[in-house]
Order: C-alpha cells, then sequence, then structure tokens
C-alpha cells in the first residue's frame, strides 16, 4: 500500500517509514508530484491536519496523513496554538517567536503548556484523527542546541531539560509527535493485517 505523507521533510518521512508495517510504502507530496504550497486555514491545529490530509486525497487521489502540531500556553488562553510556526510574523523565525513568547510571559508565575500534535488519515474513504499532548513549562530563557521550534524553551513535565537538550531519540519517545505517530502505526499494524 501506498500512503502519502502530506510534508517534504526527509526526516520526518524517514523516521515514519521506518516505524509502519514494511507492507506500506510511504511517499513525500514531492514523489505525488504536489509542489504547491498547501493553505493552512483552519482555526485549529484540528483543523489544519484535515485541510492537509483533504486536499492531497481530493486533489492527488492518494491515501494521506497530514500532521500539524502548535504550542498551548496556559496563561495566554492557548496561544501561540494554531499561529505557533508564524506568531512573531509571516517571516516564521523560530527565534523571533521564542522572543516573543518570552516577552509575553514576563513577571508571569503561571508557565504551563503544553505541545499538541493532531494527525488526521485519510485511508480507505475514511478519516481518522490521531492526537498526541505533553504538558511542560516554558522556561524564561532558552536552553540547548537540538531541536527546532520552541525546543529550548520547553521543558516536558518530569524532566530538568529542555526538549532542546535532549537527543532526538530521547526526545521521540514521550513528545507530543511521538505520541500521535504511535497511535498512528498501531492503527496502520491493524488495518495491515
Amino acid at each position: 500500500m501506498k500512503l502519502v505523507f502530506a510534508s517534504n521533510n526527509k526526516n520526518k518521512i524517514q523516521e515514519i517509514q521506518q516505524l509502519v508495517p514494511k507492507t506500506i510504502q510511504i511517499l513525500s507530496l514531492e514523489d505525488i508530484g504536489c509542489i504547491e504550497e498547501i493553505p493552512e486555514t483552519a482555526t485549529t491545529i484540528e483543523g489544519n491536519a484535515i485541510i492537509k490530509a483533504n486536499y492531497v486525497t481530493e486533489k492527488y487521489g492518494y491515501n494521506c496523513f497530514a500532521d500539524d502540531t502548535g504550542l498551548e500556553v496556559e496563561v495566554l488562553n492557548g496561544a501561540p496554538g494554531v499561529y505557533s510556526a508564524r506568531y512573531a510574523g509571516e517571516q516564521k523565525d523560530a527565534n523571533d517567536n521564542m522572543d516573543k513568547l518570552l516577552s509575553e510571559l514576563l513577571n508571569k508565575s503561571n508557565r504551563n503548556a503544553n505541545f499538541k500534535t493532531v494527525i488526521a488519515l485519510n485511508l480507505n474513504g475514511k478519516q481518522n484523527l490521531f492526537t498526541g499532548i505533553i504538558n511542560g513549562k516554558i522556561m524564561d530563557k532558552k536552553i540547548g542546541t537540538n531541536g527546532f521550534g520552541y525546543d529550548p524553551i520547553f521543558t516536558a513535565n518530569g524532566y530538568d531539560k529542555t526538549f532542546a537538550e535532549l537527543t532526538m531519540e530521547e526526545k521521540s519517545k514521550i513528545s507530543h509527535r511521538g505520541i500521535a505517530v504511535k497511535e498512528l502505526i498501531l492503527f496502520l499494524q491493524k488495518q495491515s493485517q
């Protein structure tokens, strides 16, 4: 079975290919000739994952899954949330986004936050959603050089290191994306039995 992952991130695609049953071949957007940027116009993380998966299924006719992720900060009523990538502007710069968030949390004692990933899977005419959430808190400064996005300022509950201080293996064992991907993989394994 061929399954499109609505992404061109080669590392993500390779990682998922190693996890799915051998009977499933993961294709990238590039592999199916989708070079246009898929608009993410929803107001929720779930909505954007669904838009991307539906776009590929409707326009290219493939079974597909897509993910969307956001950082939700309690004291900011869930912001940046769906706007996490472009929180400080359309340039989508991680340092600008972190700087904006840190300045908004200055002098705030409640630093609770969570990362949330939603995967929308379109398979054989049915849609399933898989959600991964990791709770933690926002640090008061950037620490670590691994990872990407908000990783240098996020520490998961029960850990004393930011996501940017963890190795890729350590992070993927506990991360929001790791949780959602595990749910997806279990579902696909059941489908291919």
